[in-house]
């Protein structure tokens, strides 16, 4: 296996930060991207852009998925099975669906593959600082022998099971991040209406037992109304209602995600969808009644 190189299909906000943190550690970055301008700042930053998806699988025995959906995913592959290379590595960065997520690492099974989940409990901008955690599902054997690759983003994994294991507890990771979100959304709104400053309400909680890691990241974001992207808040609506959709599988009572979608759809339709998640907390500006 070759360790000085890796393949990268996907370079939007997740997939440029795992590029930066490969190529800082001198792995050459071979990349690819439905997106022209994604290509041309892989370049920029020292990767090579690759013409298709097919070339980067044809030319690095590891190769990370850094795609917004499993449907997604699963489509590549179909399109790729002529392409893969025998005892080829793919490592999936991807939130997705569990059940599709073991479909997808079955059906490179047939193909001679090996399979690892590796899903991002962090966003882009802690991905670049080496801050996230690394949530793992597949093989032992595998994740000891793509150790490298591995330490390359971050110094903290969790290895959790087999496939399917990792995007199941990504669910339960971003169910409590998104919450915390919300919750300090609407202490600040509700902050504000009793005449408290924003920006002192913040202060002040980040020094109580209130404290929290996303008064941290999102704080300040949500007082100055700062949404430069980090994590795409439609994005983290697919993650809802993938947890809701497993929770109703599993029999799990899920009442907070419930109403955590409507805020999040209500966000998206005042045209937030595209913005950082930090913008939950214009679901809670604009009262319920107003004509969209």
């Amino acid at each position: 296996m070759n360790t000085n190189s890796v393949g990268l299909i996907g370079v939007g906000l997740l997939g440029s930060s795992l590029a930066n943190r490969f190529m800082e550690r001198g792995l050459r970055v071979h990349g690819f991207d439905s997106s022209e301008e994604q290509l041309e700042a892989l370049i920029q930053c020292g990767g090579i852009a690759g013409d298709s998806a097919a070339e980067v699988v044809q030319t690095c025995d590891v190769v990370f998925f850094a795609l917004p959906t499993s449907d997604v995913v699963l489509s590549l592959i179909q399109q790729l099975r002529n392409d893969f290379k025998p005892s080829q590595i793919i490592i999936d960065t991807t939130t997705g669906d569990p059940q599709k997520m073991i479909s997808i690492g079955q059906s490179l099974a047939e193909l001679g593959l090996s399979y690892l989940e590796a899903t991002v409990a962090g966003s882009s901008a802690q991905v670049t600082a080496g801050e996230v955690a690394l949530l793992l599902g597949g093989d032992a054997e595998l994740v000891a022998k793509v150790q490298p690759f591995l330490a390359a983003i971050t110094s903290k994994h969790f290895h959790l099971g087999p496939v399917g294991t990792a995007s199941r507890f990504k669910l339960v990771h971003n169910l409590v991040l998104g919450l915390h979100r919300a919750v300090l959304a609407e202490g600040l709104v509700f902050a504000e209406s009793l005449g408290f400053n924003q920006e002192l309400t913040l202060e002040i909680l980040r020094r109580t037992p209130a404290e929290s890691g996303v008064m941290e990241t999102k704080g300040r974001r949500m007082v100055e109304r700062d949404y430069q992207l980090q994590a795409r808040l439609s994005q983290h609506l697919k993650d809802v209602r993938l947890i809701l959709a497993e929770a109703e599988r599993s029999g799990a009572k899920t009442p907070l995600s419930e109403a955590h979608q409507g805020l999040l759809e209500r966000a998206e339709v005042l045209g937030f969808g595209d913005a950082d998640n930090s913008a939950v907390i214009e679901a809670f500006r604009y009262p319920q009644t107003e004509d969209l």
